[in-house]
């Protein structure tokens, strides 16, 4: 065959500048991992292989890339190895130790929440040790952290090692990381060890006023190990728990009504497991409650005493369903915000046709309305006050935090090394608060809408539509009273 002319010389090209990682720079919505394989534990063999090798196949799929960070100079060299790759990411970052014994699903609960935030994961049934510093929580908040340098007092939960940091708190974790490793390096620090780089992160992002929500493990593990034998046992601990048990459990809110928890949640996970089988969407399950409260507002018209049973017991199952789509939302992790919006207008839609259809059968029942209408406009009104209550304080809350973080809450030094415990109010508060009867009272008393379907079903089958709307205006106006005077003693605080 002939031979190829030869090619002319080719400039030579500029040196190009290192590109960072092309998972670190990617617009997305999903988390990066940066994993600190920097203990001799993280090389432990197992039945996957080696403890790193089973961690990334846990959260390969989970994220967008894994950083591996080797064994490097110490503790403060990790610090700053940390900064550097956080401030190339564009979006989540979740930070944790190679050598940790896990459930799936515990990285999971961190790693696939629709708020992509700053959180931790936490355990509050585990004593604190060396490789589970103590924290303190409030209202599902990381308030406090610590490590072998910071103590915190009235700790009540551990930090299990894992910490995940929202886009908008990148900047602040990678100014954290390196005023750490300055720290570290001129050993202002103390007993700091080497594993402790991800704790001291924690303590920094709380001293640094970031809101940091803790998620609960529950009996789901998250061991760190040391050698050997405490990898196997943390091994054999895995299979004691079933996961797809805790992730159906795991769906229900913690922190739901009275009426809610005890009447609904103690059953609905049954519908949760069907409506997963049948492969609904959260979104087709809230159409069928709407469809349900429709049907209740119908009967309810008729006016008659069967009608007016059988319109409770619709709108009974409505509320069901109304609880079912947000559990199975948050079991299948299908969340969107389209659904959370949908969800939130169905709620007041249901309720008001459920007003319309009691106002209807009344006045047709006794043939003259009698002021019904009258009372079921006020109850409305009433719920949208109340609405505008709350939803205009939540408001005015996030406002303030993005604008007056700095002035409102001061970041506190990473040298001071006792954190400060609750105070005053909160202090009490905070033990009121673990009074089981107290807690529901505190829930009930703001006529969540659990507490109000059961007041219109019940009074609806067993008496009247006056007797319904009474009942929803007096407690109504009792709510609203207390969610105003702990809006504004808030507010002022």
């Amino acid at each position: 065959m002939p031979e190829s002319p030869p090619q002319p010389p080719q400039p030579p090209q500029p040196p190009q500048p290192p590109q960072p990682p092309p998972s670190l720079t990617r617009e997305t919505t999903t988390a990066a991992a940066v994993l600190l394989a920097t203990t001799p534990a993280c090389r432990l063999p197992c039945a996957d292989g080696t403890l790193l090798d089973r961690l990334k196949s846990q959260i390969g799929g989970r994220v967008r890339d894994l950083h591996v960070v080797p064994a490097g100079n110490g503790l403060a060299d990790d610090l700053r190895t940390v900064a550097k790759l956080v401030r190339l990411s564009q979006g989540p970052v979740v930070v944790l130790p190679a050598d940790i014994v896990a459930h799936t699903e515990a990285l999971a609960m961190l790693l696939e929440h629709p708020a992509r935030g700053t959180a931790a994961l936490v355990s509050t049934d585990r004593p604190p040790g060396p490789l589970r510093p103590p924290v303190r929580l409030e209202v599902a908040k990381v308030v406090a952290a610590g490590s072998s340098f910071h103590t915190v007092p009235e700790a009540n939960a551990t930090f299990l090692g894992v910490l995940q940091v929202g886009q908008a708190h990148l900047g602040t974790l990678a100014d954290i990381a390196d005023e750490l490793a300055d720290l570290v390096a001129a050993g202002r620090l103390g007993p700091v060890s080497p594993v402790e780089a991800i704790d001291l992160l924690l303590v920094g992002l709380v001293r640094a006023g970031v809101r940091v929500r803790a998620t609960l493990a529950g009996p789901l593990r998250c061991d760190r190990v040391t050698g050997q034998s405490s990898a196997d046992s943390a091994m054999a601990r895995l299979a004691e728990v079933d996961e797809a048990k805790v992730r159906l459990e795991a769906a229900v809110k913690a922190d739901d009504g009275f009426f809610a928890t005890h009447f609904v949640s103690s059953w609905s996970p049954l519908l949760v497991r069907l409506a997963a089988r049948l492969k609904l969407a959260p979104n087709t399950v809230t159409g069928i409650s709407c469809g349900l409260a429709v049907l209740a507002a119908v009967w309810f018209s008729y006016g008659e005493r069967w009608a007016q049973v059988l319109g409770a017991a619709l709108v009974y199952l409505s509320f069901v369903l109304d609880c079912v789509d947000g559990q199975l939302a948050r079991y299948t992790r299908t969340f969107t915000p389209l659904g959370a919006w949908a969800d939130g207008m169905a709620d007041r839609l249901k309720e008001y046709l459920v007003y319309v259809g009691l106002a209807a059968g009344y006045a047709a029942g006794l043939g003259n309305p009698d002021g019904i209408w009258h009372l079921a406009v006020a109850a409305m009104i009433m719920q949208v006050v109340r609405h505008c209550v709350d939803f205009s304080f939540s408001g005015a809350v996030r406002d303030a935090a993005r604008v007056g973080a700095a002035r409102g809450r001061p970041p506190r030094s990473l040298m001071e090394p006792s954190d400060r415990g609750p105070q005053g109010i909160r202090a009490l508060a905070g033990r009121l608060e673990r009074g089981s009867v107290l807690r529901w009272a505190k829930k009930m008393i703001t006529l969540p809408i659990g507490e109000r379907m059961a007041v219109i079903a019940v009074t609806a089958a067993l008496f009247n539509a006056r007797v319904t709307f009474l009942a929803l205006l007096g407690w109504g106006a009792v709510a609203t009273l207390y969610q105003l005077t702990g809006r504004v003693e808030r507010a002022t605080a």
